[in-house]
């Protein structure tokens, strides 16, 4: 993440291409997803297992057929729970897939609030909506495109997600976000992610911030769902995960260019997080190099009622 790099740094669509399909598997192929936002929409649609995710300032545990979406320039953030290995299917993609002219009435009144935040629609989708078939049999169309990856399946992929919204907004009217500490909260973030290497304290965040540090500490665990303190761990501990991943650097060495001031007590810190020595995770990412995702051909379903 940067000021281009304090949102997510992956560019996932393009003028091209508005949208990046992701096959995803905690933790086999990453430890834990960090909180962090991007301009685009993203969908994830739960195969196997479950992770703890928050979303906004929604917090639950996925399940299997469980559909979590998330507006543009949402915090979120997802991490394994007791051990499970969750199996999930995302894509994320630019509300130009959305795109209409700004002075249609549709785009006014139902789209541009979607994609500004002003209007909710659910981020969590259980078994239990009662659209919820209907919504499953859009989200495997949208993804059947996505990995078809063909300019026909775009033209497919744009009206089930239109499809979608409309499906969302039909079950209530809109609601208007009331306001809240976000704005504080997201700056904290900011500071953290762009200053995760040097010594941070509470006291530094809520001066920066311009709230009292007990208010702040509060603010952010509503918001994150866990303290500032740990979401620091948590960061720096992510982009060690990749360090070790990618490069050849001692790991002490890298632990150190983290912020980690103390081996006893970054190693501690990882294990917790993670689940394993730092050792054995570089171990186990060496073994999956190599690895080639298999992708099947596209099946689109077309419901015809």
């Amino acid at each position: 993440m940067n000021n281009l790099k304090v949102k997510e740094d992956r560019v996932h669509s393009s003028s091209e291409k508005p949208f990046s399909y992701y096959k995803c598997i905690i933790p086999d192929f990453f430890g834990y997803v960090p909180m962090h936002w991007h301009e685009e929409f993203e969908i994830n649609y739960i195969l196997e297992g479950s992770a703890e995710f928050i979303c906004g300032e929604e917090k639950f545990i996925s399940q299997k057929g469980d559909i979590i979406i998330t507006q543009p320039d949402t915090p979120h953030s997802i991490y394994p729970v007791n051990g499970s290995r969750q199996v999930y299917d995302t894509v994320v993609f630019s509300s130009e897939m959305l795109s209409f002219s700004e002075s249609d009435r549709c785009y006014q009144q139902c789209i541009e609030p979607v994609i500004k935040g002003t209007a909710v629609i659910p981020s969590h989708i259980t078994a239990k909506h009662c659209y919820y078939k209907e919504i499953r049999l859009i989200i495997e169309n949208i993804f059947s495109c996505a990995k078809g990856d063909a300019p026909h399946l775009d033209m497919l992929m744009r009206s089930e997600l239109l499809r979608l919204i409309w499906l969302l907004q039909s079950e209530a009217e809109h609601n208007e976000i009331p306001a809240r500490e976000t704005d504080a909260i997201r700056s904290a973030i900011l500071y953290i992610q762009k200053n995760f290497r040097e010594v941070i304290t509470i006291k530094q965040l809520a001066e920066y911030v311009h709230l009292s540090p007990s208010y702040f500490m509060a603010q952010f665990r509503a918001s994150v769902g866990f303290s500032a303190l740990e979401y620091i761990s948590h960061y720096r501990i992510n982009y060690i995960c990749k360090e070790i991943a990618d490069t050849k650097k001692s790991i002490s060495e890298i632990a150190y260019d983290s912020g980690f001031r103390n081996l006893s007590n970054f190693n501690r810190q990882f294990f917790r997080i993670i689940g394993s020595t730092p050792t054995e995770y570089r171990k186990k990412q060496q073994m999956q190099m190599g690895f080639n995702e298999y992708h099947r051909p596209a099946e689109i379903i077309i419901d015809k009622k």
